[in-house]
């Protein structure tokens, strides 16, 4: 990404002072954070001419076990668990928190998949993109097969399968690819990969608090945000994380408010809550689940604008 961003910046010069923000969403918010810690260094030294004005993590898998924790009060909250379910939630949650708190992230890898199952058939296949919608009846997941599957396989087949038949792939590899003339024949592109799944099980579970923290030490602007109906990475979640920065303003953030936003200025009917102290800002995006702009299209606008100060 530095060099993608150098060479960008380098050859359109007319951009480097136009404010430059990165927008994230899901894992991709893991990777922005990183990136952005290194394109702010990258500017301080003056190997990057750029505006860097801040980042956005949307329904970001910052602190994966702090999502899995709370799945279950998440889902009970919403009857989609009762007493039972509930425990059987919790106790292989508990089993997740013990495998980081251990280092033994592929293990944790593992039992994150086992944990989805659980929450499968204890909801009813609830759907962990929007939790008022089904998972696809005839998904992986439904198959006779999968007590064979490795918790992996079956992670990979949920979250990253079904995207490898997109619009998109079917773009790239037909009329982009017959334009640009640069892709070997044997190449396709593709939205997932399940190769590159199959070998992040290490990395899915590490925690990327500390690095949002470097974030917001050195000033950048931080903006999390989040759909209401999420599950994979629920709001309970993301405010938990929140809490364990060790951002020195975090009290005085905490003691704040939040203020009610409106997509449509005519209407009363609320679309967001925002609360926001110096460098960080949080965005409770309802009626949303995890792809939020595609949910709520006119609040994430409405969000994007006021994030780049253009409201």
């Amino acid at each position: 990404m530095m060099v993608l961003l150098k060479s960008f910046f380098d050859c359109h010069k007319e951009f480097q002072t136009v404010p430059f923000y990165i927008f994230s969403e899901s894992y991709g918010g893991k990777m922005a954070a990183g990136i952005s810690v290194e394109l702010y260094k990258a500017v301080q030294q003056g190997t990057i001419k750029c505006n860097f004005s801040g980042v956005a993590l949307g329904d970001s898998w910052i602190s994966p076990v702090d999502s899995v924790l709370s799945w279950g009060p998440y889902l009970y909250s919403m009857s989609l668990l009762e007493d039972k379910g509930l425990a059987e939630v919790s106790s292989v949650a508990e089993q997740v928190l013990d495998a980081v708190n251990k280092g033994f992230y592929k293990e944790a890898t593992q039992l994150w998949g086992k944990a989805e199952l659980v929450i499968e058939k204890n909801t009813d296949g609830v759907n962990f993109y929007n939790i008022l919608t089904k998972s696809d009846p005839t998904s992986a997941m439904k198959s006779s097969l999968e007590f064979f599957q490795s918790p992996l396989v079956r992670l990979c087949q949920r979250h990253v399968r079904h995207l490898q038949g997109d619009a998109l792939s079917q773009l790239m590899n037909g009329p982009i690819k017959k334009k640009l003339k640069i892709i070997p024949e044997d190449y396709s592109w593709g939205a997932q990969a399940s190769n590159v799944f199959m070998n992040m099980e290490g990395d899915f579970m590490k925690s990327a608090i500390n690095i949002v923290d470097k974030l917001l030490e050195v000033g950048v602007n931080v903006t999390v945000y989040n759909g209401q109906l999420d599950l994979i990475v629920d709001t309970m979640g993301q405010e938990s994380w929140v809490q364990k920065l060790k951002w020195p303003q975090l009290s005085k953030f905490n003691q704040l408010k939040w203020k009610a936003l409106y997509s449509d200025p005519k209407s009363l009917e609320t679309s967001a809550f925002v609360k926001s102290y110096e460098n960080l800002a949080f965005y409770w995006i309802l009626r949303a689940g995890h792809m939020v702009p595609s949910d709520q299209g006119d609040m994430a606008l409405k969000m994007m604008r006021l994030v780049t100060q253009q409201e």
